[in-house]
Parts: C-alpha cells; sequence; structure tokens
C-alpha cells in the first residue's frame, strides 16, 4: 500500500507557453503525448504522426527550455514527448515559423526554392530540424547539416535538396527582428524563470477506466525522493525515448508517472583530474561536447544514438536505469569501471556500475531509489580505449551489439590490465572476463589475440532476433577484439600481404 503525498503545494496544472500563447492544462492523462495534444485538441496539424516511436522525425518541433539561465531550443521527437515533461517550456511548432502577413521564414524558403518537398509528408519534421540547426548554428557545414537531420526519413529520397536548402538559409540571415524566437527571447525567457521559480510539486488528475492517473510534477530532487518513497512503483520518466514507446506502442497505462527532466540537480556536468561526473538527466546532447573532448570514443558514440531529437531528449542516466541489454552507454561506461550513485528518501549509495545490472528485466535498485548520478574515470595515463557499435543503419539505429575496450600495455608491451564489456551479447550489459583472464600479463601481440578469440564462448550466449543471430553476434564480438588489436598496435606481419622478392 503507497502513501498519500502530502505537499501537493503548487496546484493541479502545468503551464508552458504554446507558440505565441500561455498555456495553463490540467486534464491529461501521463502517457498522453505532446503530438495528440497539437493535432487533436489544438488542430496544429502541420505536425505530422508517421512512425509514434521517434524514428521517422514528422513530428518534430522544437521545445526551449532554460538550462542554466540561457534559453536553448531543441528539436524532439512530439510522438513521444509526454505532456507532464512541458512544464516550464516553450512549444514551437511549424505554423510559428511564417510572418503575419504570410511570408515564409527563410527556412521554409529555402525548402521551397531548392525544392526540398516532394510527398510533403515529412516536410513540417525537416523544417523543424532546419531550424532548430538555424537558431543554434549561423555556418553549419555539410556533416552539421547532416547530423542535425539523422533523425528525419524521408521516402521520397529528397536528401540533397534539403541539404541544399540548409546550405542555402545559413548563407543569409535576416534581421533577428524577423525571427519570432530571437525577436521575444528575453520576454520567453522571463515568463519560463518566472513558471519554474514558483515553488511545489504539481500533480495532475485524469479519470480513465481503471480509476484516476496522475502525473506529478516535483520541484526539486529532495520532493522527487520523497514522493518515490511514497509511491516506489511509479514509473520514472526523464526523456521517454524508451517509455514514450511503452504508451505509444504497448498502449501501457502507467500511474503514476514522475516527471523529472526539469530538475537542474540531475543536469550537472563537471570534469575533474579523478575523472567526469555526470547527472542522470544530463541529456545525450548535453553530455556530447565534454566525452569527445575528453574521451573521444565515447563522444563518437554519442552521434550514433538516435537522432538529434532522440539525443536532445534521451539522458544516460535513463539509458542505465531502464536495463535494457542493448542500451549503448552502459558498454564503455563498464569498461572505463565507472561508478553509479543511486539516491533515495533514505540517504545514498554507490555501487560499481557493472554490478547494477542483475539479470534481465531486474536491477540492484531498492524500492524508491533512483539513479543520482554515474562517475566516470579517466582511462589511465596511455590506455587505449575504444568503442564500436554495429547496427543494420550507421545512423539513428538500435545496436545489434556493442563492444568497448580498455587497455593498459606495461612497459614490455604486455597486457597490464583490460576491461572488455559488451552489450547485445547477454541478458545484461556484460563484461568479458574470460577473455579478460586470457590477455593479462600476456604480449599485445597478434598469436595471443587468436588464441583467446575462443573464450569469448565462455563469457556470452547471445540470442537470435530480428537484429542479428546468435552466430553473427558470437562472430561480430570477437572480430571486434581482432579490430581493436589492430588498431592499437599496427597489421602485424602475419597479416601484411606477401610481396615477392625482386629477382
Amino acid at each position: 500500500m503507497t502513501t498519500a503525498i502530502r505537499f501537493i503545494l503548487n496546484g493541479t496544472a502545468i503551464r508552458f507557453i504554446l507558440n505565441g500563447e500561455e498555456i495553463t492544462l490540467g486534464d491529461f492523462g501521463p502517457t498522453e503525448t505532446l503530438l495528440d495534444y497539437l493535432r487533436l485538441r489544438r488542430r496544429l496539424t502541420g505536425t505530422k504522426e508517421g512512425c509514434a516511436e521517434g524514428d521517422c522525425g514528422a513530428c518534430t518541433v522544437l521545445v526551449g527550455r532554460l538550462i542554466d539561465g540561457r534559453l536553448v531550443y531543441e528539436s524532439v521527437n512530439a510522438c513521444i514527448r509526454f505532456l507532464g515533461s512541458l512544464h516550464g517550456t516553450h512549444v514551437v511548432t511549424v505554423e510559428h515559423l511564417a510572418a503575419k502577413d504570410g511570408t515564409l521564414h527563410p527556412v521554409q524558403q529555402a525548402m521551397v526554392d531548392c525544392h526540398g518537398s516532394q510527398c510533403g509528408f515529412c516536410t513540417p519534421g525537416f523544417v523543424m530540424s532546419l531550424y532548430g540547426l538555424w537558431l543554434s548554428n549561423e555556418a553549419p557545414s555539410r556533416a552539421e547539416i547532416e547530423t542535425a537531420l539523422q533523425g528525419n526519413l524521408c521516402r521520397c529520397t529528397g536528401y540533397e535538396p534539403i541539404v541544399k536548402a540548409a546550405e542555402q538559409v545559413s548563407q543569409s540571415r535576416p534581421s533577428s527582428l524577423f525571427d519570432p524566437l530571437e525577436r521575444d527571447r528575453i520576454e520567453i525567457a522571463a515568463k519560463l524563470w518566472s513558471i519554474q521559480s514558483e515553488n511545489g510539486t504539481i500533480v495532475v488528475e485524469k479519470a480513465n477506466e481503471s480509476g484516476t492517473a496522475r502525473s506529478i510534477v516535483p520541484s526539486s530532487i529532495a520532493e522527487f525522493a520523497d514522493i518515490l518513497a511514497a509511491e516506489p512503483k511509479a514509473t520514472i520518466v526523464a526523456g521517454a525515448t524508451d517509455v514514450g514507446l511503452w504508451g505509444t506502442k504497448q498502449m501501457r497505462l502507467l500511474n503514476p508517472v514522475i516527471f523529472i527532466n526539469h530538475l537542474p540537480e540531475l543536469q550537472s556536468i563537471a570534469s575533474d583530474e579523478k575523472g567526469i561526473t555526470i547527472g542522470a538527466g544530463v541529456t545525450y546532447t548535453q553530455a556530447f561536447d565534454i566525452l569527445l573532448a575528453e574521451i573521444p570514443a565515447f563522444g563518437r558514440l554519442i552521434d550514433r544514438i538516435g537522432g538529434s531529437q532522440v539525443r536532445n531528449m534521451g539522458t544516460i542516466g535513463g539509458n542505465i536505469a531502464n536495463g535494457s541489454p542493448i542500451g549503448d552507454t552502459p558498454p564503455p561506461l563498464i569498461a572505463l569501471g565507472a561508478h553509479l550513485t543511486l539516491r533515495s528518501h533514505s540517504g545514498r549509495r554507490t555501487m560499481p556500475l557493472e554490478d547494477y545490472f542483475l539479470a534481465y528485466g531486474r536491477q540492484d535498485r531498492l524500492p524508491g531509489e533512483f539513479v543520482e548520478k554515474i562517475f566516470v574515470p579517466r582511462p589511465a595515463e596511455g590506455a587505449q580505449f575504444a568503442v564500436y557499435k554495429i547496427s543494420k543503419r550507421r545512423d539513428e539505429d538500435i545496436s545489434a551489439l556493442c563492444g568497448a575496450f580498455n587497455l593498459t600495455l606495461d612497459s614490455g608491451g604486455k597486457v597490464e590490465a583490460i576491461r572488455i564489456a559488451f552489450g547485445g551479447m547477454a541478458a545484461t550489459p556484460k563484461r568479458a572476463a574470460h577473455v579478460e583472464e586470457a590477455l593479462t600479463g600476456q604480449p599485445w601481440s597478434w598469436s595471443t589475440i587468436s588464441a583467446v578469440r575462443d573464450a569469448f564462448d565462455q563469457d556470452y550466449t547471445p540470442l537470435t532476433d530480428w537484429r542479428a543471430s546468435a552466430e553473427y553476434r558470437s562472430l561480430a564480438a570477437k572480430n571486434l577484439l581482432t579490430r581493436f588489436f589492430l588498431e592499437t598496435a599496427g597489421a602485424p606481419t602475419e597479416l601484411r600481404r606477401f610481396e615477392p622478392e625482386e629477382a
């Protein structure tokens, strides 16, 4: 039996801005999406529904939020963005771009000029992704344009004209008075600050077929801990890039749902001589720059997690907390020796991340506990670290398997220490303990690598599913060890092409 929540201090409705209108909303269920609200309640039908799982980008909108006092707009998937996560934000749809007299926004006009729209269904989503890029990057490279469009799919294969539209609009920027988000930025930021400055938890209740469903928006991490102690079976939602599909695809009736994406205490990221401390609510986008700078291989992996919309919503803490065996961040974090801090109403406890995953669907998280932060040690001086993601598509795809390697050699070229971790090879993210043991103390050589490959069969018994067969996964894991060796030691003599001696 749960204990009643005793601290409803700030009413029963969330507040946000939709385009130019301030919204107070107190009639929605925990899994009602922003997409349904826009299309069904507000008749803003420029935002389309394609996949309903955050893959196609047809539903892309911008959400502005205050990060360290600065108003930042990010592209997100409205199809998996729950309404309860919008408190204190500014939602911008494609209808808000054109001027009041009908003059198209430069991004829209560039799409017309460059023939970037074919059937037109995906066009609003592309426009909003390009608009987000236009706001954040005055002179994007082609690579940055392509990265911004990773999360938008066009079945008419019109990518080249769309990229040209992005290049055209970056070459000519009108006065900031033309653009509504540039013109009204100070006013919007002030309104959001006013909303976020109000104290107290919000609880929105809505009757459904099973009773009353509740959406809970705590105002602080301390209140979050108190609420979770009273509601230990509540579903915690940060980015909803996974939980969103529970509602849109599995039709689960989640109740209650606690929304935590707005809590600043969970969004800090700091670096010192020992390592990097990442709050559980830090998104992939927020973590990208520091990881790329300090652990480049990890940073490059982040750029392959979903599209920009997913990276703007999804959190590293959420990727860990849900315990998926194919989550992309646990393998590199385990290989780096990361530690996890769990927090509850009663206090905190810290553990090696690898100990958090107990079995499929089961983690070492007690009732009332939540993931608070992750500490990532710096690789040892001279260590070599790599992470490899294997997927059917390079961009915006779920891993068939993901492997990470962290190697330190001694002065004689022998393996002093090595940590190897894989996702997609077992019921949980897991280290290759037998392979590590077989390698430790041995020369880092082709003969050593060849001799230990079969040890993977002692560590993993992968499954066959639609992403890959068990045989493929097993062979790919062994080959990734070979790849890591070749990249760190250079091609050994035995593998060099035979060159006949000169006559």
